[in-house]
C-alpha cells in the first residue's frame, strides 16, 4: 500500500574497514598475566629443579643465556657468561653486570621492579633473580637453549629475509 521509505545508507558505511594487518616482531610472545607483573614470584626457584640446579652450580650459563636474549642477540651467550665468570673470579661483584641486564629486561617487557630495586635484589639473592628472569623468558616464548638467533629462526620457520639494498646500491 505505502511505498517503501527505508533509509539504507551506501554500501561504503554499511562495514567497519577491515582491522590492519597484524605484523611479525620478531619476538616470541605469549599472553602475559597482566602488564607490569612477572609471570613467576622471585622466590619460585623449585618450580623450574633443572634452572634452579645450574643457576646455583654454574650460572654463568643461565646468565649468558639471558644476557643474550635481552641484547636481542648483540652478543653471544659465550661472551656474556665469560665476562661473568671472570668478574665473578676477580671481584666477586658479578651481581653489578647481572642487575643491568635485569634491568634492560624489565624495561623491553614493561615488568615491575619487584620486590626491590634491581641492584639490591641481585646483591642479595641473585640465583633467585636469575631463576626468575629464565623463568620470565621460557614464559614469553624463548626457548632459551637456542639462543636469540635460534628463537628469530624458529619463530620464522626458517625463512630467512633477503637483506635490504638501499637505492643507492644500483648496478
Amino acid at each position: 500500500m505505502y511505498p517503501s521509505n527505508e533509509y539504507a545508507p551506501p554500501p561504503s558505511f554499511q562495514q567497519p574497514p577491515p582491522p590492519p594487518p597484524l605484523y611479525t616482531t620478531g619476538i616470541p610472545a605469549q599472553p602475559m598475566n597482566s602488564v607490569g607483573q612477572w609471570s613467576t614470584g622471585l622466590c619460585d626457584c623449585g618450580s623450574d629443579v633443572y634452572n634452579c640446579c645450574l643457576t646455583c652450580w654454574c650460572p654463568c650459563i643461565p646468565f649468558g643465556q639471558i644476557a643474550e636474549i635481552a641484547d636481542k642477540g648483540n652478543t653471544s651467550c659465550a661472551v656474556h657468561g665469560t665476562l661473568y665468570t671472570v668478574l665473578l673470579l676477580l671481584t666477586g661483584c658479578q651481581w653489578i653486570y647481572s642487575c643491568m641486564y635485569r634491568s634492560k629486561m624489565r624495561q623491553q617487557y614493561m615488568l615491575s621492579e619487584e620486590p626491590c630495586n634491581d641492584c639490591l635484589v641481585h646483591c642479595c639473592c641473585e640465583p633467585c633473580a636469575m631463576c626468575q628472569e629464565y623463568r620470565e623468558l621460557e614464559h614469553r616464548g624463548f626457548d632459551m637453549s637456542l639462543g636469540w638467533h635460534g628463537n628469530m629462526e624458529r619463530q620464522n620457520q626458517g625463512i630467512v629475509m633477503p637483506p635490504f639494498a638501499h637505492t643507492e646500491m644500483k648496478r
